[in-house]
């Protein structure tokens, strides 16, 4: 039986990034949520830790896919319409930061990786701008749909240490506009892109950074929880709600917005 406060039984999700624990998490709530789902990833390994969970949920295919190479990208979307007629739903929940375009406490960005940085802008920026334009054809074809892109507390105020990735996801929030008016605009106002912007959640990429090896709070960790009204860091499942809306009939005069869900993060000057 269908679980969640709205309705998506039927409908066909993508889910870029699906082998991660974002991508994972929002594609268990979906099918929980009565969603036939596809996940990408570029990684065979990743797939294959994900899907066993996930066909306990519902109806799940897994696909190897390059978000950054557009004939992988349109293969995938071709073999989703042979199989399953549409595509409702995109969530680009591929991403991530890497070291070389992450400062410690002692570098300037004078010591930042030109290489990294791009390698980051490309993953985070074009892998979200990609995957929205070959899927978003489909969606402007059959007159519907719904994109959400991830966004991030870094675009909303400078973040010490994460220059590349600050850049490449304040990219994202523009994308995310803008695509939202050519969609309504040209094609369809039943085609809604948005974005949500992610709090501080603790997953495997900035453990390292929050927890110490004892488990204890690093400064970073104390510094955001400073700055967090609720005073902790997210649970990941906590953005699955939000996504559920987006896709869902019920905010069918939403679009084009980078919504927080972030325990109070951005409304907060500290003060």
């Amino acid at each position: 039986m269908p679980q969640g406060k709205f309705d998506l039984n039927g409908r066909v999700a993508v889910v870029t990034g699906g082998g991660g624990v974002l991508g994972s998490s929002i594609s268990k709530s979906l099918l929980e949520a009565g969603v036939k789902v596809v996940i990408l990833d570029i990684r065979q390994e990743a797939l294959d830790n994900r899907m066993a969970d996930l066909k306990k949920a519902g109806t799940v295919k897994g696909l190897v896919c390059n978000v950054l190479d557009r004939e992988s990208l349109t293969a995938v979307r071709e073999q989703i319409l042979a199989d399953w007629g549409r595509i409702d739903i995109l969530v680009n929940a591929a991403g991530g930061n890497m070291p070389g375009a992450t400062l410690t406490e002692e570098q300037t960005i004078f010591d930042m990786k030109f290489e990294d940085f791009n390698k980051v802008n490309d993953l985070n920026l074009n892998g979200t701008v990609y995957p929205a334009i070959v899927f978003g054809e489909a969606m402007a074809k059959q007159g519907k749909g719904s994109i959400i892109n991830v966004s991030s507390m870094a675009t909303y105020s400078a973040i010490t240490r994460v220059p590349g990735y600050s850049v490449a996801k304040t990219g994202v929030n523009i994308w995310t506009q803008w695509l939202a008016m050519e969609m309504a605009t040209k094609f369809d106002e039943k085609i809604r892109v948005n974005a949500i912007a992610p709090g501080f959640f603790i997953g495997d990429q900035n453990r390292a950074v929050l927890i110490n090896p004892d488990g204890s709070y690093t400064e970073r960790s104390k510094k955001v929880l400073a700055r967090t009204p609720m005073k902790r860091f997210g649970d990941i499942t906590e953005l699955n709600g939000i996504v559920q809306f987006l896709c869902s009939d019920d905010a069918s005069f939403i679009t084009g917005t980078i919504i927080p869900v972030d325990g109070g993060f951005s409304a907060f000057s500290g003060v």
